[in-house]
């Protein structure tokens, strides 16, 4: 390896010691001289081991019962001095500070004590300021520095040792120091999680604003908003807006998103319950809150068209939580406006992000935004019947919806319009008998509509049921290894099925 650099002096102040003497004497077998703290430099001490204190160096005791020992020019400037940078030299032999190549360093137990019950006083002075200071100085100057931050790291210090005879690589001082960063950036979590107790007086701050929300999902739950609600809407007139508003605005905007042409779209718990599009906006409002008129009660309603007051005049007889557009003709803002809580939004240009997180267990999970939508071509038709090319619209429009709706999840559609879904389900029957259900309650029409899954159908019941309803093509991923029951039941029933080979499960 390159840039290989001898170790010629150490550090070594740790609170935890085991394991630390096989270390400590293939140290010393080396030469290289060692400081030491307290604790530690007895340690040393009694393995026969030559030791310089750091008082000796600093000419200072340890003070404060302890809390201060390391905190000195001539500690950090040994550590943090830069071996190239001429001025750095000069600074070094004008005040006898020694280079200082190798830093070992365990923290205090700050995680053991809070979980052991120890009180406040106890836990407060298990935070340690002096170790973590050395750390990042040691990790920040890696260029000449090695820095062992856990005892976990003992033997593969050996090994280092015994590999180069007392050097290291910059490349390997690199990993060490990204894997100080990691302890450190935990250790800190774990004193802010101590602090931050009820999640939400304080956030650790990777954005820029927060928002107290009235409450959460529910009233005995708090609820705060991390984020620059402003950068994304503009808000004209209502209530302040809730966790649960805020959840399904996010829904509807990634929803309505997907479409290109003028589409009306209702959101209920998370969920569309009326979606259509349409070549004029009364239409595709008229349309969607015919496929569930119920659920749209209270619900939230999003279009991507400017909205004009023949529309506003139609959604103002409903009572909704919010509505947002891109744009709104003054008219229809005045009658919209009329009820004073309910909240209007305009939607402005923006990116989602493109990783998604979730805080679940003791941390948290992320993953890439699912931003695949099917087109045309990649409809892979698997029957003998092709689906017609109304059909073929009306598969990508159900397919777009059951991307963003919770699985299981089915939906039927006809004519661009949803007929009706079926979502959060256990068994992906269940979600299309719902589908079924509520589509004939409200008397949309299934014959000669389609169906779409977020996943494949296991068995071919699923497809044989969809028949009995009146659907003649489907849509979904495939994969089953009884998908043959399914494509033979279409074979034999006048079907059309495509596999697009993607699922899409919204857990």
């Amino acid at each position: 390896m390159s840039s290989l650099k001898k170790i010629k002096t150490a550090l070594i102040s740790v609170y935890n010691k085991e394991n630390l003497a096989p270390l400590i004497k293939k140290l010393n077998q080396l030469n290289i001289k060692i400081y030491s703290t307290g604790g530690t430099q007895k340690f040393i001490e009694n393995l026969k081991v030559d030791v310089s204190s750091v008082e000796e160096l600093t000419t200072y005791p340890s003070i404060l019962g302890g809390r201060v020992k390391t905190l000195h020019p001539k500690i950090f400037g040994g550590i943090l001095s830069r071996r190239s940078n001429e001025s750095d030299k000069i600074e070094l032999n004008k005040y006898e500070i020694p280079e200082i190549d190798l830093v070992i360093v365990n923290l205090y137990p700050f995680k053991e004590t809070v979980a052991s019950g120890a009180n406040e006083d106890e836990i407060i002075e298990k935070i340690d300021i002096g170790g973590i200071s050395l750390i990042r100085a040691a990790a920040k100057n890696y260029k000449d520095v090695l820095i062992i931050s856990s005892r976990h790291q003992y033997n593969l210090l050996l090994d280092l040792l015994n590999q180069h005879n007392g050097a290291t690589s910059l490349e390997e001082r690199k990993i060490f120091a990204r894997q100080a960063f990691n302890i450190s950036s935990d250790y800190d979590t774990a004193i802010f999680n101590y602090f931050n107790k009820d999640k939400l007086n304080v956030f650790k701050q990777s954005i820029t604003t927060s928002t107290a929300l009235r409450y959460g999902e529910n009233p005995h739950q708090k609820g705060v908003f991390f984020g620059e609600f402003d950068k994304l809407f503009d808000k004209l007139n209502g209530k302040e807006i809730s966790y649960n508003n805020l959840v399904d605005i996010d829904a509807a905007v990634k929803l309505i998103n997907e479409f290109n042409e003028t589409t009306f779209v209702i959101m209920k718990h998370n969920n569309a319950c009326g979606v259509a599009s349409r070549p004029k906006l009364i239409d595709a409002w008229k349309e969607a809150l015919s496929g569930d008129p119920v659920s749209a009660f209270g619900g939230i309603l999003i279009t991507n068209t400017k909205l004009d007051k023949e529309t506003s005049v139609e959604i103002n007889k409903l009572f909704f939580e919010v509505i947002i557009a891109p744009e709104y003709e003054s008219e229809a803002f005045e009658i919209l406006r009329q009820n004073k809580k309910r909240i209007i939004l305009i939607q402005k240009d923006f990116d989602f992000p493109k990783t998604q997180f979730r805080s679940l267990l003791n941390g948290v999970i992320a993953q890439n935004v699912d931003t695949r939508i099917e087109s045309e071509k990649d409809m892979k038709v698997i029957t003998e019947l092709a689906p017609t090319k109304e059909e073929i619209i009306d598969l990508q429009f159900a397919n777009i919806i059951v991307k963003h709706s919770k699985s299981n999840s089915i939906v039927l559609a006809k004519n661009k319009k949803l007929s009706a879904s079926g979502v959060g389900q256990t068994s992906r029957v269940d979600a299309l008998k719902q589908a079924i259900d509520k589509a004939n309650s409200f008397g949309n029409e299934l014959i000669g509509g389609v169906i779409a899954s977020d996943a494949f159908f296991p068995f071919g019941d699923s497809v044989e049921i969809a028949h009995n309803a009146g659907i003649t093509s489907v849509i979904q991923p495939g994969g089953s290894i009884r998908d043959k029951e399914s494509i033979d039941f279409c074979n034999n029933n006048n079907m059309s099925m495509v596999f697009t080979e993607i699922r899409h499960f919204k857990h």
